[in-house]
This record gives structure tokens, sequence and C-alpha cells, in this order.
């Protein structure tokens, strides 16, 4: 059975980006909401408890008919959050180096494209959902995706990503999600994104 990891640092570690409130709100009642519900569903499969989140959810058609939704939007939302913390870090002047950099280079011309072109994806998500950095193959690419849906679903491994869900942000910004986006870019943990494109190589 899953449980709510803790944030790795203070709720108020990522303010002024991500205030406080915002932060409480979305992992002590959203994330934790994702966490009870799939352990709810996963009780009377016993067969089923003893997998990862990341088996679970690269798995959905072989998961029993009547928890698969629930596995998907739940278990995404465990899975998505789980990295959305430590995709974030307090503000320390990171920027992509080594072989995070050459991929983005390769990709997208350079640093300040992949930005642009990744803020404009996000920005075009309808609704709730998320954009991501993906490893794809051995190249790097944008992806989004509806609701709780997780790029490991599509065979892609996630490297970065940015949850677009209103609970996520309109507490401080409201509906303005480009400014949103803009301030969160300040607190992107890109040491996290370089571990897990090298653990991914490998």
């Amino acid at each position: 059975m899953f449980t709510l990891p803790d944030l790795p640092y203070e709720y108020d570690a990522l303010a002024p980006f991500i205030s406080s409130d915002i932060q409480h709100l979305h992992h002590d009642k959203h994330h934790r909401t994702y966490v009870d519900t799939i352990n709810k569903a996963l009780e009377k499969y016993p067969e089923w408890q003893n997998k990862t989140i990341e088996e679970l959810v690269t798995s959905l058609d072989q998961v029993p008919e009547d928890i698969r939704m629930v596995v998907r939007n739940h278990g995404g939302g465990h899975f998505n959050h789980s990295m959305f913390w430590t995709m974030m870090a307090p503000k320390k002047d990171q920027t992509p180096s080594g072989t995070l950099q050459d991929k983005l280079q390769h990709s997208f011309g350079d640093v300040k494209t992949f930005k642009e072109q990744f803020t404009q994806s996000a920005l075009k998500v309808f609704g709730s959902g998320w954009q991501w950095l993906v490893l794809d193959g051995n190249e790097v690419a944008l992806m989004s995706t509806p609701n709780q849906d997780t790029p490991l679903t599509s065979g892609k491994t996630p490297l970065l990503g940015l949850d677009l869900w209103e609970h996520a942000y309109y507490l401080q910004y409201y509906s303005k999600r480009p400014d949103y986006i803009e301030a969160w870019w300040n607190i992107v943990n890109w040491d996290d994104v370089a571990r897990r494109l090298d653990a991914s190589s490998k």
C-alpha cells in the first residue's frame, strides 16, 4: 500500500513563487486524497497491492476493470505528485548543465528556446493536466497529458513536469496561469532533472 511522501523542504521554502498555503492544500489535501483513494481501491485485490506505482500505471490494461479508472487517475496523481515535489527546490539560480544541457540544445537549439516552447505548450493545455519534458528513446521532447495521466503509460520517461491543475496555483495566481508558469521556472530543481536523465540513460 502507498504512503504520502513528506515534502523534501518546508512548506514555505518555495515562497514567494509557491506559497505555503498552496503547498499545504496541494500536498496535505490533494495528494493525500490520491493516496487514500488508490489504497482503498486496491483493498479487494491483494495481488495488486505489492505492485509499485510505476508498475500499476504502466499496466493499466491489465488492472481489474472496475478499478482501472481509479488507478489511472489517483495512481497517476500519486506518481505525478511524488515527482513534482522533488522537481522543485528553493531558489538557488540553477541552470541545466552537462548531459542535460547537451540534450536540450540538441532537441531545442538552446535552453532559452526549450523554456519558451515548454511554456507555450503548457499554456495550450486545456483544463487540468500536466506539461512534461520526457526522454523518448535517446532524445528529450515535450509532452502534455490530460488530468493525472503520466508519460510512463505512453512508454516515455518523465524528466520534468509542471502541474497545471488550478489547485496548484489558484490560491496565489488566480486564473493567471502565465504568471504561475513564469514564477515556477525560478524553482525548477535542475539537479533532480539531470539525475532522472542519468538514471534513465543507463
